[in-house]
């Protein structure tokens, strides 16, 4: 088929998915390739200007009139029953008042995993259609789990820049594959070459919020250095203002798109000591008070229909009456703190609004705040942990060891996550937690919108089936474009989500989104006219083992008509149906690219069917007053490797970071301290967990060549024995108990640390004090 008539048929089936109601434009402007061709003079050239006719420059690419602006918000594993807009326990009073001027929509649904979600919310297509059936960190190379975004999904950041809009995002970005996470790029899948001209925030799924990675477009920032009182959410919240300031000052006359993406409630959970204060006490009534109440209170506001049920406790979540006095003093310290975190954040995103009010812009402003990427997380064990990285790498704390770390969770001391109950809790009335996309506590999320130009103040709720991917058609419905149907040469793929545009005036308008199909590591589910098919999760987020076969997961079915909560399994009952809804689900999966089921969590990639860049065994790195992420950082998990580099020391009492990666909760570094040689391996952030061998003299003035050799002992996470050499010579050696297995969440350095030190014996940035060559490492099997 020629290009053209795709082309063709892209923009008749994306102009069909555009309601053209009158609430934007009578008909949407007709721009389906991007960007504009420029336009051709048409006037004369003589040899001289009074020979030839005026110029026509090209104009500026302009918005249809009256566009409204933008402000796209989505908070970070945030379950249903969180916020007291939705019936939970935490107050967000920016996020209530939004709401009252608004709509809330209690139907709404996401993928139940960050990456997939924002890849969905992004384009307007299914996750799997781009990419992103998974993590990006778990991708496999089938079409479905790339974890690459496609140009023939431009983002809405792209198409709203090249329709006049001025565009920005703030915050989390996790759909960058890992190994263009690097000091050069490449750069067209960061967020500035994914159409937002401004950037500010952090790459990957989660940091520290009192000591973040942060990039500035692409260049790193490192703006907590030196500050005790540091908070992401502020930070964002600061340069979110000033940009709408600058753009207002600069273009008053130009809409913008704001995406803002805190990682709040994401873990590590961290908040401003008095604001946890504020909520101390308020859960030691539990998790199962907590869910009935927020239950009542859901009932009495008409959040859910008044025929909802409460879905029970699992057996495999443990009843609040059954713990110990230190696990719930624990526990109920860790909600303390989610609910600090999710408060202070709305508190921050109140600062928007006030400079959007400010500004005169509110009332032509359509806000859409999503409350989280999916359900509440269920990843940080039965206990939760006061450091998320050892849960990471499968390693349970117990109750003691939490309990000393009591008067540190929520804050810069620890990384906190609550316990999985607690996840369960803030997703009710539903079953399960975040990653179960069969049931709607890992997909079913608040939404709330407003447009006081538009949208008539009466905080309705809106009871329409909808999904993330309904975000981009509803803006384009709103602004009056059409999707475009070729975008930098590249033809776009149809949009594969309904606008809710119909919905704004009226309550009953028919549901659109008849049809959805879910998956996330093998939890599948479908939905299709007011019925539901969920397969019953066989492993749950909190759990770690063997991943089961796609084919052993038992199916459930559920008539959504008369059952809002997914609390009535009819699937004995009705055989017949559920057959049904099964050919349903492959249908639906086939046509948007979710084959093969892949049921399997991190062990995917091992398999040599997955596909990764070959591995290099050595890398030569040079000295960067930042970082190295992603795939520019060696991988010496697992394995033997040396690490050589010649230093120049300038005194006897030379200090500094030669190498090093990670920082408190785990990691290792190779430095000099008092001029002697030190390699600290930290296991976690307890000190029985850090190994520390250091050379019994210090180096003398001048050049000399160190080596950090690590002979490991084979298989997974185990230890090894490390070996610091200088000019030949082995200094000092020691036996390394066991190692960090999988993840180790800080970047690795050379010439400085960066984020959290590894070591209580110096400070930040601790630059080496003198020249350092390039690094080398060989990770070659011996």
């Amino acid at each position: 088929m020629p290009v053209r008539t795709l082309i063709a048929l892209a923009a008749s089936t994306a102009l069909a998915s555009i309601s053209g109601l009158a609430l934007a434009q009578s008909a949407p402007a007709q721009r389906p390739v991007l960007p504009l061709p420029d336009k051709p003079y048409e006037g004369t050239l003589g040899r001289t200007v009074d020979q030839s006719s005026a110029p026509t420059p090209n104009p500026p690419v302009k918005a249809p009139a009256g566009a409204p602006n933008v402000i796209l918000i989505m908070t970070d594993d945030t379950g249903f029953g969180s916020a007291a807009t939705f019936g939970g326990p935490v107050p967000m009073p920016n996020l209530e008042a939004l709401a009252e001027s608004g709509l809330i929509y209690n139907r709404f649904h996401t993928t139940a995993l960050c990456s997939p979600t924002r890849a969905a919310l992004l384009t307007g297509r299914n996750h799997h259609s781009v990419g992103f059936g998974t993590l990006s960190e778990l991708a496999t190379g089938y079409p479905g789990y790339s974890g690459v975004l496609p140009r023939s999904a431009a983002t809405i950041g792209e198409v709203l820049k090249q329709n006049g809009y001025s565009t920005a995002w703030f915050g989390k970005n996790h759909n960058t594959p890992q190994s263009e996470i690097t000091p050069t790029g490449p750069f067209d899948r960061w967020p500035t070459g994914l159409g937002f001209e401004e950037f500010y925030g952090f790459m990957g799924g989660e940091t520290d919020p009192t000591a973040p990675i942060l990039y500035h477009n692409t260049q790193p920032v490192d703006p907590s250095l030196g500050k005790a009182d540091y908070f992401l959410d502020k930070d964002l919240a600061d340069h979110a203002v000033q940009w709408m300031k600058l753009q207002h000052s600069i273009a008053p006359d130009k809409p913008f798109l704001l995406y803002y993406a805190p990682g709040t409630s994401h873990s590590p959970i961290a908040a401003p000591e008095d604001w946890i204060a504020k909520f101390h006490g308020q859960f030691d009534q539990g998790w199962d008070k907590v869910r009935e109440e927020t239950f009542a209170r859901q009932k009495a506001a008409g959040i859910i229909p008044a025929d909802t049920k409460l879905t029970a406790r699992p057996p495999e979540i443990p009843a609040w009456d059954s713990l110990s006095a230190d696990q719930q003093k624990v526990a109920a310290r860790m909600m303390e703190s989610y609910a600090a975190a999710l408060a202070y954040c709305d508190d921050q995103i109140g600062r928007i609004f006030a400079e959007l009010r400010k500004s005169g812009e509110m009332d032509n402003t359509i806000v859409i705040f999503i409350e989280g990427d999916n359900g509440s997380s269920g990843d940080g064990s039965l206990n939760g942990s006061t450091n998320e990285v050892m849960t990471q790498n499968g390693v349970h704390q117990d109750t003691a060891a939490m309990l000393a770390d009591y008067d540190g969770i929520g804050t810069a001391r620890t990384q906190t996550q609550i316990p999985a109950p607690w996840s369960w809790a803030m997703d009710a009335p539903f079953q399960w937690t975040k990653q179960v996309a069969s049931h709607f506590g890992g997909t079913r999320n608040g939404l709330v919108v407003s447009w006081p130009a538009r949208i008539k103040a009466d905080g309705k709720v809106r009871s329409q089936f909808s999904s993330v991917i309904d975000i981009a058609p509803t803006l384009y419905d709103a602004i009056g474009i059409a999707a475009p149907a070729e975008v930098n040469g590249a033809v776009q793929m149809p949009l594969q989500g309904f606008s809710l545009v119909p919905t704004f005036a009226d309550a009953g308008a028919p549901e659109l989104h008849t049809t959805q199909y879910f998956e996330m590591m093998g939890n599948r589910a479908i939905y299709k006219d007011g019925w539901m098919a969920s397969t019953h999760p066989l492993r749950l987020p909190w759990t770690q083992g063997k991943s089961p076969r796609p084919d052993d997961f038992q199916w459930e079915l559920y008539d959504l008509r008369s059952d809002y909560s997914q609390a009535s399994d009819l699937a004995a009952k009705m055989p017949a149906k559920l057959k049904e809804m099964q050919e349903a689900f492959y249908e639906e999966a086939a046509k948007y690219d979710a084959l093969p089921i892949d049921s399997r969590g991190f062990d995917r990639l091992q398999d040599p069917k997955t596909y990764r860049p070959k591995p290099r065994t050595n890398y030569v790195l040079e000295r960067n007053p930042f970082w190295y992420e992603g795939g520019a950082w060696p991988d010496v998990k697992n394995k033997s490797w040396t690490m050589a580099t010649s230093i120049t020391v300038e005194s006897g009492a030379a200090q500094g970071m030669i190498a090093g990666q990670g920082g408190r909760f785990c990691g290792w570094g190779l430095y000099l301290i008092g001029g002697k040689p030190v390699f600290l391996y930290r296991y976690s952030h307890k000190d029985a967990d850090a190994t520390r061998i250091a050379g019994a003299a210090a180096l003398a003035p001048g050049k000399h060549r160190i080596e950090l050799k690590f002979a490991y002992d084979g298989g997974y996470g185990k230890g090894g024995e490390a070996t610091i050499v200088v000019d030949g010579q082995a200094v000092a050696s020691g036996r390394i108990a066991a190692t960090v297995p999988a993840w180790i969440a800080e970047p690795g350095t050379i010439g400085r640390d960066v984020g959290t030190s590894l070591s209580d014996e110096y400070a930040l940035p601790f630059s080496f004090e003198g020249e350092i060559d390039a690094v080398e490492f060989d990770l070659a099997p011996r």
